[in-house]
């Protein structure tokens, strides 16, 4: 491949000595702890939200409720059980705080005094809560729970869990119709519907009842709220007939009073969901997609006028994802999250001129809370170099501030490594934007080696945010970089759908260029380059594997290798038809772009990574991909991790995950040795106590 050479500012970046802290290792990643779930208090004088706290040495984590002053001040911990406490809301009087907890008959709704005290269980439901929102008059608990449709909602049928059905593990799983399987987890006839509860009489009933998902599956839950007179929910439902080739999500309302059932959006075959009231009561926003059963379309936010009945694009002009997003109180502005360049910021849309602002950037903000009279941001955010806290600022954006410090000891124990950011010449045309991480003790006088880390979606972007894998290799030795080439979003959507039925394609050439201009740093050791990747960064390994000897080591995670195969196994298969242009029969993309035809090409030493439960990319790809590689007498190593699905477990699986990486690469790249012996960690199975 020519050489594509960029300019070098990267090299007049100050050098900082940070050997008065110890480089970050997989024990450190644990300490540090999760902050998210910020609320602030309706009458705006307090935050609560969610602690998440690792336990290395056990293999588990757990959540608990935090409350503090609106200024940061007199933080404590609310709750404290063994079990998971999370999604905290509060009273309209701000003396209360409704939370789900595990800690008893599985995830339930209760309640806590902000002063403390023990916790009351409000809800007994036999399948379990998950997403619950009190209706404006607190009379009316709504949720989502997983149920059999055909069943009474009080009957014997839906009162019992897999577990219970029969005498020890699901024997046998039967499936009539497609999307029988999603993500982890077996449908097995049963569908997730809107629960109503009547917390007077303490009655549940079925709001949603029929053969469908209502909520639809949302990556984070949620898909349901009470308009602000309490009178009608707002859901978002599926109800085409092939469900596992569709996108087009509805938003649909029903009346509390009548039990009308209205479809807001049926005329759009595209994605509808995410549905918020304004506090006035007069509009329903949400987030839409335009091209149906494309997944990765962009995502903008759209108006329903509930007088008129009239539907507006509201953000059609912005060429970026819309994340998440909240009313102002006065419901004239929205504000939103959304992915751009490698960064999170807070923008704000005025319904009147549908103007744009961008209020916020502060690296990553994952989520973020507006006080109820408007003149305060609550927000959680995170760069490369700094974990999670809490933060707030004015609703302009000014006065920001740090609220929470609770991985303060970590950070100031442990050289906790920031990004730099370069934008690298390809020769699909574009400059393909690129984070580094340099490692610990960082000399540029000393050659050290690189990893380069391709992301996942594949229409996805690798942000400015604190992650584990670009700590723990820094602090063993490597260099790290994170390029989001073609696919990625952040920088268009032309650019996102450049990747659409070219899998192998321009991705391939912007990788390769990002790796013609790393190698011509002086401090990057051009013979101890390596690769890694996960689900299509994985797809990309296996495909790197078939094309080029340029990698001394490549690490593939939960990969599509086999594309043919993939379609038939997979549970959304809108994915692979739009991506691929069809079914196989359809398309001979399957063909070109699947990695399974270069075997004969492979030669890199390959460590591949997968889990059992992967429904989403099934874990047979891996095992063929490593069967080829085997048969091909290619140095590889394969690990099944049997309980997980497309990210393995956090606290259970994913230190041996780590330690497995940092073995391959130390024994192909030359870095600092893995620091648990691999072989010891599987025979005594230390990463799954």
């Amino acid at each position: 491949m020519k050489k594509i050479f960029v300019l070098f500012f990267i090299m007049s970046f100050p050098f900082i000595v940070m050997g008065q802290k110890s480089p970050f290792t997989i024990e450190d990643l644990y300490k540090l702890k999760g902050v998210s779930e910020p609320q602030i208090s309706p009458d705006g004088k307090m935050i609560v939200y969610v602690v998440t706290e690792s336990f290395l040495d056990k293999g588990k984590s757990n959540q608990d409720i935090w409350i503090m002053d609106a200024d940061g001040s007199n933080a404590k911990k609310l709750t404290d059980h063994s079990a998971a406490d999370n999604h905290p809301r509060w009273s309209a009087d701000s003396k209360n705080i409704y939370f789900v907890s595990t800690r008893k008959n599985g995830p339930q709704l209760w309640q806590v005094s902000i002063t403390g005290g023990e916790p009351n269980q409000m809800t007994d439901f036999p399948m379990g809560i998950a997403d619950p929102e009190l209706s404006p008059n607190y009379n009316t608990l709504i949720f989502a729970s997983d149920i059999f449709p055909d069943c009474p909602i009080s009957g014997d049928c839906n009162k019992f869990t897999d577990s219970t059905m029969t005498s020890g593990p699901i024997q046998a799983h039967m499936a009539d119709e497609l999307l029988y399987r999603h993500w982890t987890d077996w449908k097995d006839g049963k569908k997730t519907h809107i629960i109503g509860y009547d917390l007077n009489t303490k009655i549940y009933s079925d709001l949603t009842p029929g053969n469908y998902d209502s909520p639809a599956w949302e990556q984070g839950g949620g898909g349901f709220t009470f308009s602000p007179d309490g009178k009608e929910i707002c859901f978002v439902s599926n109800h085409d007939v092939n469900q596992a080739e569709s996108t087009n999500k509805d938003l649909f309302i029903l009346s509390l009073e009548d039990n009308v059932l209205k479809n807001l959006t049926q005329d759009n075959k595209a994605y509808d969901g995410n549905p918020q009231y304004s506090p006035d009561g007069k509009y329903i926003a949400y987030k839409y997609q335009t091209i149906p059963g494309y997944e990765a379309d962009r995502f903008s936010i759209g108006l329903y006028n509930r007088k008129t009945g009239e539907l507006t694009k509201l953000t059609d002009n912005f060429d970026n994802w819309v994340s998440d997003f909240t009313w102002t109180h006065d419901s004239k502005s929205i504000y939103f999250t959304a992915q751009v360049e490698g960064h999170v910021p807070i923008f704000k849309v005025e319904l009147k001129s549908k103007s744009i602002s961008k209020i916020l950037d502060t690296k990553t903000i994952d989520a973020f809370s507006l006080s109820s009279n408007g003149k305060q941001l609550i927000f959680t955010r995170r760069s490369v170099g700094e974990p999670v806290e809490i933060w707030s600022c004015s609703s302009d954006g000014k006065k920001v501030k740090q609220l929470t410090f609770i991985n303060k000891e970590v950070a100031d124990r442990v050289d906790i490594r920031p990004a730099e950011e370069i934008w690298i010449p390809s020769p699909t045309g574009k400059k393909i934007h690129t984070f580094i991480v340099k490692p610990h003790n960082f000399d540029p006088a000393k050659k050290y080696p690189l990893i380069l880390n391709v992301h996942g979606g594949p229409q996805s972007q690798w942000a400015d945010a604190f992650r584990g894998d670009w700590q723990v290799y820094p602090g063993s030795g490597y260099i790290v970089a994170f390029p989001n080439p073609h696919g990625s979003t952040g920088y268009g959507q032309e650019f996102t759908a450049a990747i659409s039925k070219d899998w192998g394609g321009k991705v391939y050439e912007d990788v390769m260029a990002v790796t013609d201009s790393l190698e011509n740093i002086p401090w990057v050791d051009k013979n101890r380059i390596g690769a890694m990747g996960w689900s299509y960064g994985g797809y990309m390994m296996m495909w790197l594997e078939g094309h080029t000897n340029r990698f001394k080591a490549i690490v593939s995670m939960m990969g599509v290798y086999n594309l043919t195969a993939m379609h038939g196994a997979t549970e959304e298969l809108w994915f692979p038809e739009w991506d691929l242009g069809g079914a196989p029969w359809e398309s001979d993309l399957y063909q070109k772009w699947s990695p399974n035809n270069f075997v004969k090409n492979f030669k890199t030493p390959c460590l591949v990574i997968t889990g059992e439960r992967d429904y989403r990319v099934p874990y047979t790809q891996s095992l063929e991909f490593f069967t080829h590689l085997q048969k091909m007498k290619v140095p590889s190593r394969l690990i099944v991790f049997p309980n997980d699905g497309h990210w393995p477990s956090s606290v259970k699986s994913m230190p041996l995950y780590y330690n497995a990486h940092l073995d391959w690469f130390h024994k192909y790249l030359g870095g600092d040795p893995a620091p648990y012996d691999m072989i010891k960690m599987i025979r005594n199975q230390a990463f799954i106590k």
